[in-house]
């Protein structure tokens, strides 16, 4: 199964051969092992490293996590969302809502963008402080910005609501 993984603005194909657990990076094939242990934490194995991954949510195609204690964030696409960008859809989440919530707990350090700006798809919109890490928080469509829902120096919980944005087009 092939995806395509966003980790600071770095796009990485990946192809997993689940018949013999290995994933292939370009020309590299790597041996991989993943598993659930009952605490919910998740153990990946690649080659002789071992990474320890908690603390998992999904929000359309951003999943949030800790890996070894640090907090990241990857978009991720499947087979499915890069076929229909080959074929020129766009999928649900792009269509849809544009909405953008706290992927989890912290502290508004700084936002980006006013009422009434236009945005694009994928634009920094606002800074988030969580676990003593900047995070940038990006737009989740291209549109027009139509509220703000926090201010600089708010504590939000996890999924609060941060802006809405109606999408262009």
């Amino acid at each position: 199964m092939e995806f395509e993984a966003t980790f600071d603005d770095k796009v990485t194909k990946l192809e997993l051969l689940e018949d013999d657990n290995t994933a292939v990076f370009g020309d590299q094939h790597q041996s991989y092992q993943f598993s659930r242990q009952k605490n919910g934490r998740y153990l990946l194995r690649m080659g002789t490293k071992l990474y320890q991954i908690d603390n998992v949510s999904y929000d359309k195609h951003t999943v949030t996590f800790t890996l070894n204690g640090n907090w990241h964030s990857v978009t991720v696409r499947d087979e499915q969302d890069l076929l229909l960008d080959r074929l020129g859809f766009k999928t649900a989440g792009e269509i849809g809502e544009g909405e953008l919530n706290a992927p989890m707990p912290g502290k508004i350090l700084e936002v980006l963008v006013s009422e009434g700006d236009e945005v694009e798809l994928g634009q920094p919109v606002a800074i988030l402080e969580a676990m003593k890490m900047e995070n940038e928080l990006k737009a989740p469509i291209d549109g027009k910005v139509v509220s703000i829902n926090i201010a600089e120096g708010d504590s939000l919980e996890k999924d609060a609501l941060i802006l809405e944005i109606e999408a262009s087009g």
